[in-house]
């Protein structure tokens, strides 16, 4: 709860309660998919361990692209295929 207050509500101005409802709900998205957590090799709750990156070179070619949640407010990012 906390996380969520500090993250999202104090950061936000919500207009109503629907405006709200989808706040929450698309932050409920993001910390349980998306966000990385201090855990075992950063996994998420839902998702198996990453794979590491071991070749040198790998690392140079890493195309990421950024996804914005929330107007801004939250950003994803994953590798480009």
């Amino acid at each position: 709860m906390q996380t969520c207050r500090r993250e999202l509500l104090d950061r936000t101005l919500l207009w109503n309660e629907q405006h709200l409802l989808h706040a929450l709900r698309e932050f409920e998205k993001f910390y349980n998919s998306h966000r990385p957590h201090q855990g075992i090799a950063n996994a998420r709750p839902l998702r198996a361990l990453p794979r590491p990156v071991d070749d040198p070179e790998q690392t140079v070619r890493l195309d990421i692209r950024r996804t914005d949640r929330l107007g801004g407010l939250l950003h994803e990012y994953r590798h480009a295929a």
